[in-house]
């Protein structure tokens, strides 16, 4: 239960951050804008569109930064006492971690002179917080976050001689958590690229076995999205050949996603390949449908006196999902209380995948 409600202080913010990035970005794509003849009121330098694009980024920065709130959130809801030391400690552990990464990266030739090297996979490598690291996601702030919280607890009323008597008490925390934090970025340095091997070749496995594979995508995106992996599993089909390739308008088009925008932007497609779109369609039946349902169900089974609060959460959860498709509002409130359920949900998530490949949706 401590757990579950610490997650609910990053959560929290989800919602909104969501509204503002999915809005923001619908109102300032210029296809959307050049389809309804909307430059006049909607293009590039009006104030609407200024006002859209400050809105997608002040949505996207949250997501962008989500592994940084799940370690300082964890950290602070599972402190005891002096709960803002824990939230700076696990600030520090966060970057240090990450340095420490990038500094292996480096000294091992995978990022050159700020860049990363052409032989590593898209996806493996990304920039957090403004360092080159190994794109753990948010299992890495979770893992931060309550290691920081265990150490907390345990040395926030350390003592020490009277020579080192400055860095007793709360701040020996934040010292302590520093040194830890090296030797978790060594771990994860060493034990990270094999998992990220593995999801790629899950990925193979995906592309090469039809409905089978399209429901094994639409569930391992789902079983990914709590620890912050799923980028490092979708990317790859959307950006990359493993995707799909496409001749559109005489160009050879790689990744789904790609092909997806060359055949929007052409004048000579009238339907949509469904090889390219099997990997997003299926989004729509339980972004829109599922997990408002599920939203509902929660209000209708919370306590009457916790009701107006619960609705008020949930409801702003299920716009974000019904309007810019990002779910993790709805999905982390019942994850992290009832893991099995969200097993069910990833299930159904695969099939709704599978099922929109099956029915040509496009």
């Amino acid at each position: 239960q401590r757990v579950g409600k610490s997650f609910m202080i990053p959560i929290a913010v989800l919602p909104i951050a969501g509204l503002l990035m999915g809005i923001g970005r619908s109102f300032t794509n210029e296809t959307m804008i050049q389809a309804y003849h909307l430059q006049f009121m909607l293009g590039k330098g009006t104030p609407l569109n200024a006002l859209f694009t400050i809105m997608c980024n002040a949505g996207n920065i949250v997501f962008d930064n989500l592994p940084v709130l799940f370690a300082v959130g964890i950290a602070m809801g599972m402190a005891k006492h002096e709960k803002a030391t824990a939230a700076f400690s696990a600030l520090v552990s966060f970057l240090i971690m990450h340095a420490s990464i990038n500094a292996l990266l480096t000294i091992n030739g995978f990022i050159v002179d700020g860049k990363v090297a052409d032989f590593v996979r898209l996806g493996t490598i990304n920039t957090i917080c403004g360092i080159q690291s190994l794109d753990i996601g948010v299992f890495g702030g979770i893992v931060v976050g309550l290691g920081v919280a265990y150490l907390h607890n345990r040395f926030y009323m350390t003592r020490l001689p009277d020579y080192l008597s400055f860095f007793a008490g709360t701040r020996f925390v934040p010292v302590i958590c520093s040194i830890v934090s090296v030797f978790v970025g060594i771990i994860f340095y060493n034990i990270w690229p094999p998992v990220q091997e593995a999801i790629y070749h899950l990925g193979v496995f995906v592309r090469d076995s039809s409905y089978a594979g399209t429901f094994v995508f639409g569930f391992v995106k789902r079983m990914l999205i709590p620890f912050g992996l799923h980028h490092v599993f979708y990317l790859p089909f959307w950006q990359t050949g493993l995707g799909g390739s496409m001749v559109v308008d005489g160009q050879v088009i790689q990744g789904a996603q790609n092909i997806f925008f060359a055949q929007l932007a052409s004048p000579h497609v009238t339907h949509f390949n469904v090889e390219a779109t099997r990997f997003f369609t299926g989004e729509y039946i339980f972004m829109m449908f599922g997990l408002p349902g599920a939203a509902l169900a929660m209000y209708h089974c919370a306590r009457p006196s916790q009701r107006k609060k619960t609705g008020g959460l949930l409801l702003s959860a299920s716009l974000t999902s019904i309007l810019t498709g990002i779910t993790e509002p709805i999905e982390f409130t019942f994850l992290f209380q009832a893991p099995p359920l969200f097993l069910i949900h990833a299930l159904l998530a695969g099939s709704a995948y599978a099922v929109a490949q099956a029915l040509n949706i496009s």
